[in-house]
């Protein structure tokens, strides 16, 4: 079964910025297709952003949009959310997760999760 660990949360001020890391392992876990998801205090779990197996596509959310990057390193069992100019309204639990296909990169299609990294943007 594939495993995801995520890393790099914290505190971070308006305007900062954080990189978040998640290490995918498991049978064939290059063949994934890799999503980003927050879940804040009393809210529904939301979709930030996916990138692709080969790192060749990736979307993301309208409230994330030109201010945070998805990557994946070398090897693709890594990848990276790159998140600027950090508002109050992002702060919450940021998961990642991997389906078989980038098609199926949704909330409720990811095959596996991991547990989550707290990030928190307040003054």
């Amino acid at each position: 079964q594939v495993q995801l660990v995520e890393s790099g949360g914290g505190l971070v001020q308006p305007g900062g910025s954080l990189r978040l890391s998640c290490v995918v392992t498991g049978f064939s876990v290059d063949l994934y297709a890799i999503g980003w998801f927050r879940q804040a205090p009393g809210k529904e779990r939301e979709g930030v952003s996916c990138i692709s197996s080969s790192g060749d596509s990736t979307n993301y959310a309208d409230s994330v949009k030109g201010r945070f990057t998805i990557s994946r390193g070398i090897p693709k069992n890594m990848v990276y959310l790159q998140m600027n100019s950090l508002k109050p309204e992002d702060t919450g639990v940021y998961y990642c997760a991997a389906a078989r296909s980038y098609d199926r990169c949704g909330r409720n299609n990811m095959n596996y999760w991991g547990k989550g990294t707290l990030v928190t943007v307040s003054s």
